[in-house]
């Protein structure tokens, strides 16, 4: 049914929270299948998803609103699909969707981008190579302030052992650095082949000189990073978050960063970020009271959710994403489809399998 509909008609796909490079990548992804696709600049939400009438398939971000109220008017809209351009989903509420309309997503755009940019985030934050660049080109050339220490013979913390956080361990055990793991999915294999070791959280917590997030946020991940475990780990330790930003309790944080039981922070994601994040407020101002507190730590480093922003990873999701409509409209299987039923599972049944 989805093959004759696909046949009949050009497929017609509504894109939300697009910018300009979104744009770049897609048409130039769309040369192979030839889409009908259209760019709106606005964040999914109740009050504007009646733009999507009309469509067969609307592409969504991590800030899209995609809640149960939503997906009712999508299906009402004649929408059939929705489409993330994102590993993450969890602003899509899958019970709601489970029987209404089948979601996709994209889990390995780029693995190396978020790894390596984490990696990013802990030698700026050990180097201070941020102040050191604001301090030279102002003609001071002090090394004072700016000591860091050596990340070969520590520990790193790695929370999720997914794609991102498997690339992540390679890049530490380059360093020579010793690495403790938690998943709920131990890889051993994985394990024995890089040196690493997995432990509970508590462990992770009293023993790494760095901890990364590398996991998805659920509702047993959600403030993971809170007053409790905290005052479980070392003194000094760097928290950093290329996941989701409600893995942190930021207050928490803030109150941890002020008494120095922190010693730094890399930031690239924020649990309120979607009112901020992929914005221009340099001729504004930012009444978000506690984002605008932790920007004042000079130990914090924020970056604006750019984690995946590498050209391979564009071009990645881009193919990925088209790839994923094409695929359901069809009637073929869904590799990248979020089944409700099956759990946290990709789902590998048909496109009318039993989950629907």
């Amino acid at each position: 049914m989805c093959y004759n509909y696909c046949k009949m008609k050009k497929i017609k796909v509504a894109f939300f929270d697009a910018k300009p490079y979104d744009t770049d990548f897609f048409n130039e992804a769309d040369k192979k299948y030839g889409f009908d696709m259209k760019y709106f600049s606005d964040i999914l939400t109740r009050d504007n998803v009646l733009m999507a009438r009309g469509f067969d398939a609307v592409c969504c971000f991590v800030n899209d609103k995609i809640d149960a109220q939503v997906i009712k008017t999508l299906k009402r809209s004649g929408v059939k699909l929705i489409a993330l351009r994102s590993a993450g989903y969890n602003n899509v509420d899958l019970k709601a969707a489970h029987g209404t309309l089948h979601v996709v997503r994209v889990p390995a755009y780029s693995p190396a981008a978020v790894a390596e940019h984490a990696v990013a985030l802990m030698l700026t934050l050990n180097r201070k190579t941020h102040k050191a660049y604001m301090r030279t080109r102002e003609s001071n050339f002090s090394i004072q302030g700016l000591l860091g220490f050596d990340m070969e013979g520590k520990t790193a913390g790695v929370i999720g052992t997914g794609r991102i956080g498997k690339s992540l361990i390679k890049i530490l055990r380059g360093f020579g650095m010793k690495v403790l793991a938690y998943d709920l999915h131990p890889d051993e294999k994985f394990a024995e082949d890089t040196g690493m070791r997995y432990c509970g959280l508590d462990e992770i917590y009293k023993k790494s000189d760095i901890i990364s997030l590398n996991c998805p946020l659920t509702a047993d991940t959600f403030h993971m990073i809170n007053k409790k475990s905290i005052s479980r780990m070392k003194s000094s330790v760097m928290i950093i978050n290329t996941g989701r930003g409600k893995l942190v309790d930021t207050k928490a944080l803030i109150e941890a960063l002020k008494e120095k039981k922190i010693g730094s922070a890399g930031l690239d994601v924020y649990e309120e970020e979607s009112d901020y994040f992929f914005k221009d407020y340099s001729s504004s101002f930012i009444d978000d009271d506690t984002l605008a507190r932790i920007l004042t730590f000079g130990n914090v480093l924020i970056t604006s959710h750019q984690a995946f922003f590498t050209r391979e990873a564009l071009s990645n999701i881009a193919s990925t994403t088209l790839e994923n409509i094409r695929l359901y409209f069809h009637g073929g299987k869904l590799p990248n489809e979020i089944c409700y039923k099956c759990g946290r599972k990709i789902c590998l049944k048909k496109t009318k399998g039993k989950c629907f």
